[in-house]
């Protein structure tokens, strides 16, 4: 895989270079809450305007339907990846069409433009592989150099991370290398022990990525609201908590794996839990109750883990040498559910252990909770990237960047 350092030796100056990045940031409305996946993109982006590139910055942020819809505009975007590298940066309100010929016609060397949404054209999503390729030939046109920066994105097989390499000149920039950086050492050089911390809402999600770390690691902490489908498999009740009934199977199976293989899993012993989900949004107090995880009222839905556990599991980390942490412990966006997050987030904090922090909300929660990024290894900007490359996946954004 061609770096970004080997490509700015052979010369950048005048030439125009897209750089497929993940602006993909949360929006209340026009606002951004939270940029750190733009800060992210901007050593790469700074460094080729500083050699003298032309850069066409392109994203996708969101869902949008293959159209143009203004809730998922990255103008926001745009204007705060400008402030972050205090100049201008132009913005094309189409992705391959007038305004966005024009901006990257304009350009001079060292100036930067933003494409619009990559995903109001429906030719970057399509499984169609001659509708996507349709589309990159058109991308293709607004550049002669290719960088892939976008790691949230690389697992995707979409035009502007896996067909459009194909056809120009490609390295990968400063943010892929590190992820992938990362996570050799997460797959291929861990330091022992190693512990993995799993929470989020849903167990089938994290299955497969289980299925891979029962041959690496030695202790698997499980949280968040796939932890309930982890205490019905033990034959406890878990009221009206979230759960994956179908995933019964596949959990047991994988904590007999984990016996016989010598994996410790770490399960929850008590739990907060109330009749009622929290209002995210007034943030109103829920006044949650304490209760084993072994006696959750048929009538409760958990929502956090307990102070019990949330020292069992400080414990747990504590001589780590390598942690992987990917998903909330509960519901951290209201303070009432913050604890469990805020003390697996603490224990990593505290730990002389390599951390890396899987992107996602996890990412988001240690923005939230207020965490200095850099006590921390690494913070992914890439979760569901992480995790795929975690379960032994071929990304097919990182083999495009392959020679």
């Amino acid at each position: 895989m061609k770096t970004i350092d080997q490509l700015l030796a052979d010369g950048v100056t005048g030439k125009r270079v897209f750089v497929r990045a993940d602006l993909n940031v949360p929006l209340d409305g026009t606002t951004i809450t939270d940029d750190g996946r733009i800060r992210a993109v901007v050593p790469t982006v700074a460094k080729l305007a500083e050699a003298g590139a032309r850069v066409v910055v392109a994203s996708h942020l969101g869902r949008p339907k293959g159209a143009p819809d203004p809730a998922f505009s990255l103008a926001p975007a745009a204007e705060r990846l400008g402030e972050l590298l205090g100049s201008h940066v132009e913005f094309a309100t189409d992705t391959v069409g007038e305004s966005a010929t024009a901006a990257v016609a304009n350009l001079g060397d060292g100036q930067v433009a933003v494409l619009e949404n990559l995903r109001f054209n429906a030719g970057e999503t399509s499984k169609d592989d001659a509708e996507r390729g349709a589309f990159a030939d058109r991308l293709a046109a607004l550049a002669d150099v290719y960088v892939g920066d976008g790691f949230g994105a690389v697992h995707r097989r979409h035009a502007s991370v896996y067909d459009l390499p194909a056809r120009l000149p490609h390295a990968a920039g400063f943010l892929i290398a590190t992820e992938v950086g990362v996570l050799k050492k997460l797959t291929e050089e861990a330091r022992r022990p190693y512990a993995v911390v799993l929470g989020g809402a849903k167990v089938s999600d994290k299955l497969g990525v289980i299925d891979h770390l029962l041959e690496k690691a030695d202790r698997i902490l499980i949280g968040g609201g796939m932890a309930y489908t982890f205490l019905k498999a033990q034959g406890h009740e878990v009221g009206i908590s979230l759960l994956q009934e179908d995933q019964v199977p596949a959990v047991l199976e994988y904590l007999e794996r984990a016996k016989a293989k010598g994996v410790e899993f770490v399960l929850p012993v008590d739990v907060l839990v109330s009749s009622e989900f929290p209002d995210l949004k007034t943030k109103a107090p829920a006044h949650p109750a304490v209760v084993a995880a072994d006696a959750i009222p048929a009538d409760q839905e958990g929502l956090d883990i307990g102070p019990e556990t949330r020292k069992l599991y400080a414990s747990k980390l504590a001589d780590a040498a390598t942690v992987f942490w990917n998903g909330p412990m509960g519901v951290f966006e209201h303070p009432d559910y913050a604890e469990g997050t805020k003390a697996v987030a603490q224990a990593l904090v505290d730990s002389p252990a390599f951390t890396v922090v899987g992107g996602g909300d996890s990412a988001a929660a240690v923005r939230t909770l207020g965490f200095d990024e850099k006590a921390f290894g690494h913070i992914s900007t890439g979760g569901g990237a992480s995790l795929e490359y975690l379960e032994g996946k071929t990304l097919p954004g990182l083999a495009a960047l392959e020679d």
